[in-house]
């Protein structure tokens, strides 16, 4: 059963700011120099599993070399980095989205450090830049993802909608329909709570052009972004989407969109994949996701491994597993067994006749991606997930972005 990414990129390590505050590399989970700690994400309930069989044949390669896996579920994951980060006991090599904090206080291999020249060769070029700074490659990108909106066929048939929206007018208008049919069935989706508001936000703001940087700085409350936010909020008032958005993750929703009650969703390539195991009779489809004037845009998001120059001498070891993980068998494996879209030239050409990314890849090249690589975005991110559906409960969108912009500026 898939447990969707609620990001796919993306969960940052909320408010973790660490220049200054003198945290150094630690000694890490694990002692040993050929013993690695490897901390991860739940994408889905076959997440262990998967990484356990990787493991479990590396080590059957590598009998000097012992990885000790731990897995925490993206609404925990922050702290438990936060927490170790701190107590300089670092993972050696962690799964997560953002890394420039890391990097910008010097506690991360280079990818050449961690990986062959052959494995860093055979990352997709926008992946490879996108986990750069100042040319400089710090995080190895794992997974990628686009999204499309997903929308129940049958309800928008009952509903009277025609087409799926293209815009925002036409997407208010249509989840208005949508929610007057009653019986628990609600319009749009619409995800604010801490799992990922900040991916939900970028949507709306993407989409009319908008951005949160402006050069080098954060720019949370730009007029493209208030406006974007102050239609989320009509949205929210005029009952076109569940009742408070705040209150709701992206995975449990996408849960209701299954089960029949939810007429549009903005959703991840895993998302075919569960409606397939829970309810294979659902009647859906999927089209780009609506903006302010109908151009397309998706939001893009990559995942990355990283390695924390921990005491000990771990570095041949952290490239012996890695090489592994990126070598083309068992990579194509990963991310397909998890449902993501590949970040390297042989994943995507052994992935290339699959169907069920067809769509997705489709919307790539009009994706806009998180400014992971700004090192105020964690904080940024972290506060956008806990303040945004506040839209939904009384407070202005302008005064929600302000606070959001404040956290940011620290």
């Amino acid at each position: 059963m898939k447990r969707f990414v609620r990001s796919w990129a993306a969960v940052a390590v909320a408010g973790l700011t660490l220049t200054g505050c003198g945290f150094g590399g630690g000694d890490g989970q694990s002692e040993g120099g050929n013993t690695l700690s490897f901390l991860v994400p739940s994408y889905s309930d076959g997440t262990k599993t998967l990484w356990e069989g990787i493991i479990a044949d590396f080590e059957a390669a590598h009998s000097d070399i012992n990885v000790e896996l731990e897995i925490q579920s993206w609404d925990n994951i922050n702290d438990v980095v936060r927490t170790k980060v701190q107590s300089n006991a670092a993972p050696d090599i962690l799964n997560i989205d953002a890394f420039s904090g890391f990097a910008a206080d010097d506690l991360l291999y280079s990818a050449d450090e961690m990986v062959s020249a052959n494995t860093v060769a055979d990352f997709q070029q926008s992946f490879a830049d996108n986990a750069s700074i100042d040319g400089t490659m710090y995080g190895l990108p794992l997974i990628a993802s686009a999204r499309t909106m997903f929308y129940n066929t049958e309800l928008l048939e009952r509903a009277g909608v025609t087409a799926p929206p293209k815009t925002w007018d036409q997407l208010l208008d249509a989840a208005k329909k949508v929610a007057a049919l009653g019986d628990g069935v609600y319009g749009y989706g619409m995800p604010l709570g801490s799992e990922e508001a900040q991916g939900e936000t970028s949507i709306w703001t993407f989409g009319n052009g908008g951005s949160w940087t402006s050069g080098s700085a954060i720019a949370v409350n730009t007029p493209a972004n208030l406006e974007a936010v102050t239609f989320m909020k009509r949205m929210i008032d005029e009952k076109a989407t569940q009742p408070d958005p705040g209150a709701s993750d992206r995975t449990p929703m996408l849960d209701v969109f299954i089960q029949g009650k939810i007429g549009m969703v903005v959703a991840l390539p895993p998302t075919v994949g569960q409606i397939a195991e829970k309810n294979p009779n659902l009647k859906y489809a999927s089209a780009p996701i609506p903006t302010k004037n109908g151009q397309p845009m998706t939001l893009g998001v990559a995942d990355h491994l990283m390695a924390f120059k921990n005491k000990g001498d771990k570095q041949e070891a952290v490239k012996a597993f890695l090489d592994y993980v990126f070598s083309a068998p068992v990579y194509t494996k990963f991310v397909d067994t998890e449902g993501f879209l590949p970040t390297t030239k042989s994943g995507a050409a052994a992935l290339a006749g699959k169907k069920e990314i067809a769509s997705f890849l489709e919307v790539l090249p009009s994706a806009r991606f998180y400014p992971s690589t700004n090192p105020q975005w964690a904080t940024t991110q972290g506060a956008m997930q806990s303040l945004m559906g506040q839209i939904g409960q009384g407070k202005s969108p302008g005064a929600v972005l302000d606070e959001i912009q404040a956290k940011a500026n620290g």
